[in-house]
């Protein structure tokens, strides 16, 4: 006992004397340098735009933040800019999270396209270079949130997204999503007639992700690819072999490029035929379990069915917010997530808040003996005394 408590010294010391970047000492950064490898043992933590519960979304502090909170995988909406870069980033248009409003030398870019058969009016990320794009500060989408970091990170590209993953200090896998590729193949046109599929799929093999779900290649480098347009999805099985995730949306709302109905990409036989394309579903967990006047109502079988077809489901999306919180749930995240994962079975959960899930998920599985308690206790230490990186 004398000698852990000797080195758990050296390691605040140690931590709270580093001057460039933060030092985690995970497990993977202890035993034999080998990086520690995703768990596959329990549903999924899909940190949603990053720790954006916390932290403006889809930036790298909030990426970062996920990582250190224990998410299993980071994901990202993936836009492109004028000049064909691809960016994380959800809104096609930049008023909602952006400072964009402020730049005068901008304000005759708005413009108004049709997305999805609505006419949208703003300032489109397809009209901006990407050095225009980085010009921009990226703000909080609710003013319930912590508003401190607005105006303090950029916008990141895909390519950097995919870098934060690789340089964790454990293997953190990533799930990026083909976002509203009709609009943007409509509005960027990139050399050789390419798409922006192909774009997207090239970025992966570029760093490295290949391979079929749960194989060696993929847990080296874990990878879900997401749409809620399933012609994507059928483009890019073509491209590769890394597992897809069909999104679905609600009830009311068609696909964004085919035009089904709900009812049509929820049946067992098209579960059947898209089950050739992609491993699982991503549904909003609302057309899981009805809601009426904030109370749940009966399950639908969709889980089951999915499950009967092999599929897995990843539901979005889990927000800390009483306002979120339907009441079943007593303002207790927490019971939240016991229901999810207990009562309704899902294989991986879509979070604003990765760490309280994370904290859940610990706090409910067996702990491995004397070396996973010092570890788990490494790790608390870490995010204690780590500082946040600067910007």
């Amino acid at each position: 006992m004398g000698s852990l408590c000797s080195f758990l010294f050296f390691l605040v010391w140690f931590v709270g004397h580093a001057a460039a970047r933060p030092f985690y000492p995970l497990p993977s950064k202890v035993a034999n340098g080998l990086r520690q490898p995703l768990q596959t043992s329990r549903p999924y933590n899909i940190a949603h735009r990053g720790s954006n519960g916390e932290i403006p979304e889809e930036t790298d502090f909030a990426y970062r933040r996920a990582i250190e909170e224990g998410t299993d995988f980071i994901e990202s909406d993936i836009l492109s800019s004028k000049d064909g870069i691809l960016i994380c980033f959800h809104d096609v248009t930049l008023d909602g999270t952006t400072d964009i409003a402020e730049y005068k030398e901008f304000a005759n870019r708005k413009r108004t396209y049709e997305v999805q058969g609505v006419n949208i009016t703003g300032f489109f990320t397809v009209d901006f270079t990407l050095k225009e794009l980085k010009s921009l500060r990226v703000r909080q989408r609710y003013p319930f949130r912590d508003q401190q970091y607005n105006g303090k990170f950029q916008i990141i590209t895909f390519e950097e997204f995919i870098a934060i993953a690789l340089d964790a200090p454990r293997v953190v896998g990533i799930y990026p999503e083909i976002k509203n590729p009709a609009f943007i193949n409509e509005h960027v046109k990139w050399s050789h007639g390419k798409r922006f599929e192909d774009k997207f799929v090239e970025t992966l093999k570029k760093y490295g992700y290949k391979g079929s779900y749960m194989s060696e290649d993929w847990l080296k480098q874990p990878v879900f690819i997401q749409s809620f347009a399933p012609t994507s999805l059928i483009y890019a099985s073509n491209l590769t072999n890394s597992p897809k995730i069909f999104l679905i949306d609600d009830i009311t709302i068609p696909t964004q490029d085919t035009n089904q109905s709900y009812w049509d990409i929820t049946s067992d036989e098209y579960f059947g035929f898209i089950k050739q394309y992609v491993v699982g579903i991503g549904p909003w967990k609302d057309t899981i379990v009805p809601v009426a006047h904030n109370n749940l109502l009966e399950p639908t079988d969709l889980v089951a069915r999915a499950h009967a077809h092999n599929l897995q489901v990843h539901p979005y999306t889990y927000r800390n917010e009483n306002m979120f919180l339907h009441f079943n749930f007593h303002q207790d995240p927490h019971q939240e997530y016991a229901y999810w994962i207990q009562n309704i079975g899902v294989d991986g959960l879509f979070t604003d808040f990765p760490g309280s899930l994370h904290i859940f998920q610990e706090s409910t599985s067996k702990k491995g003996g004397d070396n996973d308690t010092t570890m788990s206790l490494l790790h608390k230490i870490a995010l204690m005394v780590s500082p946040f990186e600067k910007v």
